[in-house]
């Protein structure tokens, strides 16, 4: 019996280690940052303006074209070597005046491209424009950009600079949450951008992998699109992840550029976020079935396939999982072995706690307009709730004696049960809770009891959640359609 007790013990411990994994990934990539000042691929870039057309996807863009193409046309490029194809899918809105109206103010230089029957989707919408801009030879790169964002003025060329090397086949931007009063859920975004883009990107910069060209911001030559078929993907709800794949695939580079900043607006209601986040998700997910073939086998033309890329790309990918199972491990040890259960507990917070001040620091450093506009949220990203749980297991007494003591209370053996077992499980508590938070915003009242809670939930447990339901809608065979998120103009200048 005791071997089979000491067996039981042991597996429940490597459950809770693969929680670990995550974590340390997500420290490699900070520590690649760094690197990444002397490894990239500005030793082979060059000032290069080859003539570009820009496709500008539409539907229902009013409140926002009018502004992104101004500021195009402003852009430091020359002006005979830009072209903007506005493709309109149908729209019902005034988006067919304005884009009018600038067409009549930029003779040339902004054509209006009309969709007669629209709803299939941002993918055939861009489809629509790039069959315009490979039927003319003049196109020799193409920017696939979204309606809402704003290009500052050297973003272009700091981007076109690296199509100076044949062997990039595309470049992606810094996309950087630009509302003029950003909100909770738009302040959280936009710190997780720092996290995702400029620290994660420039460590795939590193590497020679790179997960995804920003959708709002993707470069590509004209050599690199009718490579991969001249088309955009339609069977997939990640698009941008695809063509990604594609273009390294077959051999050519995919860079990101930090300084190359373009400003989004970007939702600030959870469930806005919701909708975006659990289409990327089934991205994802369609991405990962997909390309199946690829992972954990390298091969010389590209690095996909290679052991760093894949821990990366399934860090992100079944992070949910992994929380799950660490909530299985410790919660099973706590009946099995309880020493054990309290030693794992400790070690495994000890290691996020590490982990959090070392990548919340470095972040805050990483883009300071952020920093400035999002530190709270930097703080409280994994949620107050799991910055409690750390706290309890850099100080095991905290909760359970020293807090109590503090309102001259003592816990029973059964509230220290349910305290302890809570402690162990909040990873999927959290999850749990984050679909609440979802669900009592459209309450009355209910957007600040909303906000509240993604403050103690956090932010990254949300987005776990929302992973969750993604695997589900995917599972369930939900029908896979692009549901664009609402823009209002709110981007500043």
């Amino acid at each position: 019996m005791s071997g089979w007790h000491d067996a039981l013990v042991v597996v429940l411990v490597m459950l809770v280690l693969v929680a670990v994994i995550p974590v340390l990934v997500g420290v490699g990539q900070y520590l690649l940052v760094p690197v990444h000042a002397f490894r990239n691929h500005l030793g082979k870039a060059a000032p290069h303006l080859p003539r570009v057309v820009v496709v500008v996807p539409a539907w229902n863009e009013a409140a926002v074209l009018g502004a992104s193409i101004d500021r195009l046309m402003a852009l430091e490029y020359p002006a005979e070597r830009l072209r903007v194809y506005v493709v309109d899918d149908a729209s019902t809105d005034d988006t067919p005046t304005v884009v009018g109206g600038k067409a009549a103010q930029y003779p040339g230089r902004v054509v209006h491209l009309r969709r007669d029957q629209g709803g299939q989707g941002k993918a055939h919408t861009l489809n629509h424009g790039i069959r315009h801009a490979l039927a003319d030879d003049w196109m020799e790169a193409l920017l696939i950009m979204d309606a809402d964002v704003i290009y500052r003025p050297d973003s272009l060329r700091r981007m076109t600079r690296h199509l100076a090397d044949p062997d990039v086949g595309a470049v992606t931007a810094f996309i950087r949450e630009g509302s003029a009063r950003p909100g909770p859920v738009s302040r959280f975004i936009g710190y997780e951008y720092v996290t995702a883009q400029a620290a994660a990107r420039r460590a795939q910069n590193v590497l020679g992998a790179m997960a995804c060209l920003a959708g709002g911001a993707q470069l590509h030559s004209r050599a690199n699109l009718e490579a991969v078929g001249g088309a955009i993907d339609t069977t997939t709800l990640a698009e941008d992840t695809f063509t990604t794949f594609l273009t390294q695939l077959d051999g050519r580079s995919v860079v990101f550029d930090g300084d190359a900043v373009v400003l989004a607006e970007e939702p600030d209601s959870v469930r806005a976020l919701w909708k975006q986040r659990v289409r990327w998700a089934r991205g994802n997910v369609q991405i990962t079935r997909v390309f199946r073939h690829v992972w954990f086998r390298r091969r010389r033309e590209h690095r996909l396939g290679s052991v760093s890329f894949g821990l990366i790309w399934f860090s992100v990918y079944l992070l949910p999982v992994a929380m799950t199972l660490a909530t299985v491990g410790l919660v099973g040890l706590y009946f099995a072995s309880p020493s054990t259960a309290h030693d794992t507990f400790q070690g495994l917070w000890w290691v996020a706690l590490a982990a959090y001040a070392f990548v919340t620091t470095t972040t805050l450093l990483l883009d300071r307009d952020t920093a400035r506009r999002s530190w709270f949220e930097g703080l409280l990203f994994p949620g107050a709730g799991a910055l409690l749980v750390m706290l309890s297991a850099a100080h095991p007494d905290l909760l359970t004696r020293t807090v109590p003591g503090w309102f001259g209370l003592e816990l029973t053996e059964s509230g220290l049960r349910v305290l302890t077992l809570a402690l162990y499980s909040w990873s999927v508590i959290a999850m749990v809770l984050a679909f609440l938070v979802r669900w009592v915003e459209v309450l009355p009242g209910g957007r600040w009891l909303s906000r509240l809670g993604l403050y103690v939930v956090g932010f990254g447990p949300v987005l776990c959640a929302i992973t969750l339901d993604a695997y589900v809608k995917q599972w369930r065979g939900q029908a896979a359609v692009w549901d664009k998120t609402e823009k209002t103009g709110r981007v500043m200048g």
